[in-house]
C-alpha cells in the first residue's frame, strides 16, 4: 500500500539488541515522527555502520526520503546517512518515539517471546506483521486514540 506519508519530514532511526534463539541481534526501525507511522524495521546480525546503511538503503527503495531529516543518536548513522547521501542531525530529544516504539516492542516480546525459537528470519516475519498491527490496529496515545495509519489517511 502507497501512504500519503511516503516523503516524510522527520524519521527518527534507531537500534536495538534483541535475542534470537539464544542469539544476540540487532533490530533496527525507522519512524515518522509526524505520524508515528513505522516505517522499516529489520534484524540483522550486528550493530554498526553498514547495517544501519543497509536499513536505510531499504527505506530509500519504500519512501521518497531525498529531503527527509533524520534524527540519530549516534555518529556512526551519521556516516551511514552520508553513504546514502541523506541528511541528518544528532538529535536526542525529538527522537522519543522511536524510544517509545522500542518500549513498545520490547513489552511484546517480553509477555510473547522470552526469545525468538527458529531463525532470523521468522523474526523478520513477527516483526513484519507487529508491524501492520502497530500501524494500522494499535490505537497510538500521541495521536489521541488514532492508529499512524489513521493519521496518514486523513
Amino acid at each position: 500500500m502507497s501512504w500519503a506519508c511516503d516523503r516524510p519530514s522527520r524519521v527518527a532511526v534507531d537500534e536495538k539488541q534483541i535475542e534470537v534463539d539464544g542469539e544476540k541481534k540487532w533490530l533496527y526501525a525507522a519512524i515518522d515522527t509526524d505520524s508515528k507511522l513505522l516505517l522499516e524495521v529489520d534484524v540483522y546480525s550486528r550493530r554498526g555502520t553498514d547495517p544501519a546503511a543497509a536499513s536505510l538503503h531499504r527505506l530509500t527503495e519504500k519512501h521518497d526520503v531525498d529531503e527527509t531529516e533524520f534524527l540519530v543518536d549516534a555518529g556512526g548513522y551519521l556516516t551511514a546517512l552520508a553513504r546514502q547521501e541523506l541528511s541528518g542531525q544528532l538529535n536526542y530529544s525529538e527522537r522519543n518515539h522511536i524510544e517509545k516504539w522500542f518500549q513498545t516492542v520490547t513489552m511484546r516480546i517480553d509477555r510473547f517471546h522470552s526469545f525468538w525459537r527458529g531463525s532470523q528470519s521468522s523474526a523478520r516475519r513477527w516483526l513484519r506483521q507487529f508491524r501492520h498491527y502497530y500501524n494500522r490496529h494499535r490505537p497510538n496515545q500521541a495521536l489521541d486514540g488514532r492508529t499512524p495509519a489513521e493519521e496518514v489517511l486523513n
